[in-house]
């Protein structure tokens, strides 16, 4: 029997479009309206709390809110139809429809009153049947931001605005026409600017062209051009700036086509456009779950065996969750945690809430469970979706936002930069166990003398050697597998280059190592698969990587000064000229930039990768002072470029700060920030002076044995970080290894096979 309250007499306001409403899922656990007990509501502030379990995270919500109405809400399924429905259609394009949930499912509501203990309340009187209606009309908070992630705006820029067109010819796209430095008849990009036809660049697993398009850009710097294939006649089409390196729309398509004769009314599309390309790739990816012979992987249930739901592109996401949750300092600092009991924040925003519900969800075993749809209950559990942690952590963030596949390594570095953020006040950080320090050594091979340099690290990128084999059947380029001990020692190797001596005052040759000077209790090893091809196309390089289970690195070990040694003195003040690494300069310049800007971006980012270089000379290539004379300090320290100074200042820091970070990495801006969050407490200290030698900077000495035991990795298939599938595989701790394939979770028979495809190895001090 329905009762009525003094609390049911005060007015609610109906939420807006704008409103979160968390009415699918619990914002503290993973319980949502398909259990038995369905999800509070509140009707002030349509936050979600499960009910009916020990947590009861309703009833937590109105004790430290007093917010006494929530509506319940419990989804049942619709008894099955005995008509045959028609088959879905093939999804053709990135986007997001409306679920027609009504025809699947019933939703039954309820009106409680928790002030009063939870006695049920009428629903049919006074403003509770349109509040409940619109509750339930609305989109959810998890829809919302799907919706949000999904629809990528691709905008215009000044290059398609302002386009200047120069006298122009004709172009029939009726007869047969190819590439205009090849015979390729398809993925043709017609230049804006003059008209020119050149291919696509190879890409989305070997198909597209030879590149001729941007090679026309890189000779010509007309920026703008579009695919013929893909105009239609509302005006739609791939418009491509190769300036701002991004898909642009053109506002006035219809006229620049016009000057080549092109009636854009005419046209019709023949051409998958960039994005149907993406997406058809993506779906043909998958890691087999299954053992030689065919039979299925045994799959696994219970507490950290838990998988996770794919929201759409989010394997990166969900591999590196798996990852770093397996780890003992992010389960001791977020598993079981009490912070919920005290939080005042927002539960669906708050990272210590989000983080703590995220491990729940993944360690405690509850959500661990044979399938219970159809499609799973073969292959597994039916996993957790964590979308709300996704819109939490990809809050702000011009990819990390968004539905588009991304870099798992570029996530990892991008999750533990927030977390050493959040926990910086609480000396909890779970991140500090993946902390070392480098040390370099570089010796004057004229004099003999010796300098020594601590780096605060947290990763430890390797190289891959290209050990090119051929190429396949189908013209895949195969390459032959790479011992993980050949990477480490083509990192450590020596290192030789021109240096600006302050003994022999004059620039000699140098030799440069790198050594460990601490080790970490858990070593993160991302391997650079990714390399750039012919034509500035990014190639993956498939080779299997010989990654042991065991790994010694004492060999590897620092000693710091030797009594023998006798260091450089300080630089008396005289600019010196800075070095450059020549290999990489000259690479740069034959892809036709300058050389000034070629040893600015080798000196901004240490000089050791030539796509690191790229990619930095793309970002600053507007830069008003990109042209300008190199600048040194004293000592022959190249003075940061006021762009990445103005970057880190807009982060919070001041412009000494900032300058001070860039100068202690080598001008390079993203470890620049992981230096400055690291050494928060000492950024107002006087700067120890660079030339310092390594005993005076040197933390607690570490003698212990550095052996280690693989204990996760990150696998990537596909060609490219733009698409592709990732998965992980886990040790656990009674010796099982585990397969985390989105969410079906598996027992791996036999992990040497699947070792050796790795892109980013974990592995813990013993």
């Amino acid at each position: 029997m329905s009762a009525a309250c003094v609390h049911s007499q005060s007015h609610f306001s109906p939420p807006l479009l704008s409103t979160h409403i968390y009415k699918e899922e619990c914002t503290l656990c993973f319980d949502n309206y398909d259990t038995e007990a369905g999800i509070d509501v509140c009707l002030s502030c349509f936050n979600g709390g499960c009910l009916g379990n020990d947590r009861n995270h309703s009833a937590l919500h109105f004790a430290k809110t007093s917010h006494p109405l929530a509506v319940n809400i419990k989804r049942v399924p619709k008894p099955e139809r005995t008509d045959a429905a028609p088959p879905p259609t093939k999804i053709t394009k990135l986007a997001i429809e409306a679920p027609k949930e009504d025809e699947l499912f019933d939703f039954i509501t309820s009106l409680k009153c928790l002030a009063c203990g939870g006695v049920e309340l009428d629903k049919s009187t006074g403003q509770f049947p349109a509040l409940i209606k619109r509750v339930l009309e609305a989109h959810s908070a998890k829809k919302m931001s799907e919706i949000q992630a999904w629809e990528h705006e691709i905008s215009t820029c000044s290059h398609t605005t302002v386009l200047e067109q120069q006298p122009l010819k004709m172009v029939n796209t009726r007869e047969s026409i190819t590439c205009s430095d090849c015979s390729l008849n398809e993925n043709l990009w017609l230049c804006l600017t003059c008209g020119n036809l050149g291919c696509g660049r190879q890409q989305y697993g070997g198909t597209g062209g030879n590149g001729h398009g941007v090679g026309h850009f890189d000779a010509t710097r007309h920026p703008v051009s579009v695919k013929l294939g893909t105009i239609t006649p509302e005006g739609t089409a791939d418009v491509y700036c190769y300036i701002c390196d991004e898909e642009r729309i053109d506002p006035n398509l219809a006229a620049h086509l016009a000057s080549f004769g092109i009636n854009i009314a005419a046209q019709q599309k023949t051409e998958k456009s960039l994005t149907e390309l993406q997406l058809e790739q993506n779906l043909k990816f998958d890691f087999s779950m299954a053992t030689e012979d065919g039979k299925q992987f045994e799959p696994a249930f219970g507490p950290g065996s838990t998988g996770l739901l794919n929201l759409g592109n989010t394997c990166y996401m969900a591999s590196v969750l798996q990852t770093i949750f397996s780890l003992k300092p992010f389960q001791e600092r977020y598993f079981g945690q009490d912070h919920v009991l005290v939080c005042r924040d927002s539960p669906a925003t708050c990272f210590h809430c989000q983080m703590a519900k995220l491990a729940d969800g993944l360690l405690s075993g509850r959500y661990s469970v044979p399938g219970t749809s159809t499609s799973e209950a073969l292959s597994g559990q039916d996993g957790i979706a964590p979308s709300m942690f996704k819109s939490m952590i990809g809050k702000g963030h011009a990819e990390f936002s968004t539905m588009r596949q991304q870099d798992a390594q570029e996530f990892l570095q991008h999750l533990l930069k927030i977390v050493e953020q959040k926990e910086r006040q609480t000396s909890r950080d779970p991140t500090q166990a993946f902390k070392f320090q480098t040390e370099q050594r570089l010796e004057c091979l004229q004099c003999r003398k010796v300098k020594y340099r601590l780096a605060d690290e947290s990763a430890l990128q390797l190289p891959v050697p290209s050990n090119l084999e051929g190429v396949d059947d189908e013209g895949r380029e195969k390459y032959s597998p790479v011992a993980f001990g050949e990477c480490l020692k083509q990192l450590v190797s020596e290192d030789l280059r021109e240096y600006n001596c302050p003994q022999c005052r004059e620039p000699t040759p140098s030799a440069i190592t790198t050594r460990f000077k601490t080790f970490p209790d858990f070593l993160v090893c991302p391997m650079s698969r990714f390399i750039i091809g012919t034509n500035y196309v990014m190639k993956k390089l498939t080779c299997d990587i010989l990654a042991p289970l065991d790994l010694n690195l004492d060999e590897y070990r620092g000693h710091g000064l030797k009594e023998s040694e006798e260091l450089l003195p300080e630089d008396s003040g005289s600019e010196a000229r800075p070095s450059f690494n020549a290999q990489v300069v000259e690479q740069l310049m034959s892809m036709g930039f300058p050389e000034i800007r070629c040893q600015k971006a080798c000196l901004a980012t240490g000089g050791q990768d030539a796509e690191v270089a790229m990619n930095w000379l793309f970002e600053h290539m507007d830069d008003a002072d990109i042209d300008d004379p190199i600048r040194t300090e004293s000592g022959g320290s190249v003075q940061p470029a006021e762009g990445d100074v103005q970057m880190l200042c807009d982060m919070g820091f001041t412009p000494a700060q900032a300058r001070r970070g860039l100068k202690e990495t080598n001008n390079n801006v993203e470890r620049a920030v992981d230096w400055l969050f690291s050494h928060a407490g000492e950024l107002d200290q006087p700067a120890q002076d660079e030339e310092m030698p390594s005993a005076d900077r040197a933390v607690a000495a570490d003698d212990r044995p550095a052996n280690y035991r693989l204990v996760g990795f990150i696998s990537h298939r596909g060609t490219s970080t733009g698409c592709g599938h990732y998965i992980a595989h886990i040790l656990k701790e009674d010796g099982q290894w585990l397969i985390f394939n989105d969410n079906k979770v598996a027992k791996v028979p036999d992990i040497h096979k699947a070792v050796g495809e790795g892109y980013i190895y974990v592995y813990q001090r013993q």
